[in-house]
């Protein structure tokens, strides 16, 4: 079994909340380099994706973190073999998987193990699974999934909250349109396709997130056969079987955004290096937008020291290439040390704003408007506090409040924000950071 950097262990017992903490000093001034990591949203699809491969599969510039360690679990459980050679690179054989019930335990653990609905029923044609875990920031609808497996040819029952799904007869249609352009549907709709005999299908208002291209150069890497890359249409053409395939992980645009909001809200000196600016188009302006002053050599982020007028600015997140949920969070905290009065807008999900109670307490001056909206009121000072995650993006957000106020601040359910970002203590401390983890 894969050792993932101690995120693994040799039986799914043992992987287990053990409430560890972050005690941060923050009021530092940070400065230095920090290096962005792979791709979270398009390591666990593509290892999903490793079921469609009869070969072997190697993946470098895989990040340290706890859903990728979830995911090696269960592709274990399901009969494959994970081996990890070194920090970044795993190496995954599916030759002996021989099981298409995903293990309910580990699927309340990780919403992605919604991905593997689509690579189960190409291999399997048949597949169960309990409605995915994951975050507390709204339970959310895999419905634009099972309508796109039942053009495919699938059956689907429900029953206490696991789906079965069955495949029962050939495609219904050449085309699905994709009722909301959500991302892990386009990815499951993209990998049930991609295997088998019959004509082409085409994805239309398929989603446009840079993890979803990655998917895509993954599979045609092992052979696939997929038209229409970074556009709103994707054709998949069949074929019978995927090769070997090494493949270099994208790095993570969400975390460079969040390495940025960090900088510019502890009035720091940092260099985010392994950014893609286009796939950063509108953090960037938002931060313009927000006074942060930043420059950009080729793949890196220079975030310079200055003062924070936003002078009244809106953030509203959408799909990509608009603002992206996922960094709504942290840059609610940069709001807070930005003069003026920012209204923050995620229509996405309806649990999304209901940490900034925490920042609250810490002395931010946010306006809570309705589950979907919050006011702020910057700048202002931020006082340290004892504080428990809720989720990973909200956590990360309490990281970086944490490393604004002045003083020691304790944050609880570090393990949650260790699903999304690795190794925070030893990544932040040689940039100046007081940043402690205890068991």
């Amino acid at each position: 079994m894969v050792q993932l950097a101690g995120l693994l262990s040799t039986k799914v017992d043992h992987y287990k909340i053990t409430m560890s903490k972050y005690i941060i000093n923050g009021g530092k001034k940070l400065k230095g380099t920090i290096k962005v990591a792979g791709n979270k949203n398009a390591v666990l699809p593509i290892m999903a994706a490793s079921l469609l491969v009869d070969e072997t599969v190697t993946l470098e510039n895989v990040p340290a973190i706890k859903d990728v360690a979830v995911m090696s679990l269960i592709l274990e459980k399901l009969g494959a073999k994970i081996e990890r050679s070194n920090d970044s690179t795993l190496t995954i054989n599916t030759q002996n998987v021989n099981e298409y019930k995903v293990p309910a335990d580990l699927a309340k653990q990780l919403r992605a193990s919604v991905l593997l609905l689509g690579p189960l029923f190409a291999r399997f044609g048949k597949v169960e699974l309990l409605h995915p875990g994951g975050d507390i920031i709204g339970k959310r609808s895999i419905s634009t999934h099972l309508d796109g497996l039942k053009i495919l040819g699938a059956s689907v029952e429900t029953k206490n909250d696991s789906y079965f799904v069955t495949r029962a007869g050939k495609p219904t249609a050449d085309k699905i349109f994709l009722d909301e352009a959500s991302v892990t549907a386009t990815e499951n709709i993209i990998m049930a396709a991609t295997l088998g005999h019959g004509a082409a299908m085409r994805i239309e208002n398929a989603a446009l997130e840079p993890h979803i291209t990655d998917l895509i150069n993954f599979l045609q890497g092992a052979g696939g056969s997929i038209e229409g890359i970074g556009t709103q249409t994707i054709t998949i053409n069949p074929i019978d079987r995927l090769h070997t395939v090494l493949h270099k992980i994208g790095t993570d645009y969400v975390e460079a955004g969040t390495f940025a909001a960090l900088a510019a809200a502890t009035d720091s000196d940092i260099i985010i290096d392994g950014i893609v600016e286009s796939d950063l188009t509108l953090p960037l302006l938002v931060l313009s937008q927000l006074g942060v002053k930043y420059e950009i050599d080729g793949p890196k982020l220079h975030i310079i020291p200055t003062e924070l007028k936003g002078n009244g600015r809106k953030i509203q997140s959408g799909p990509h290439p608009l603002f992206p949920t996922d960094l709504m969070s942290p840059f609610i905290v940069l709001a807070t040390q930005s003069m003026g009065e920012t209204l923050l807008h995620d229509p996405m999900y309806e649990s999304r704003m209901f940490f900034v109670d925490k920042l609250i307490r810490m002395g931010a001056n946010i306006t809570i408007c309705d589950p979907h909206r919050v006011l702020v009121y910057g700048k202002t000072p931020l006082h340290p506090q004892h504080l428990f995650s809720p989720d990973i993006r909200a956590g990360m957000a309490l990281v970086i409040a944490a490393l604004v106020a002045e003083g020691e601040s304790i944050i609880e359910n570090i393990e949650i924000v260790e699903r999304g970002y690795e190794k925070l203590p030893e990544r932040l401390t040689p940039l100046g950071a007081s940043i402690v983890k205890h068991e």
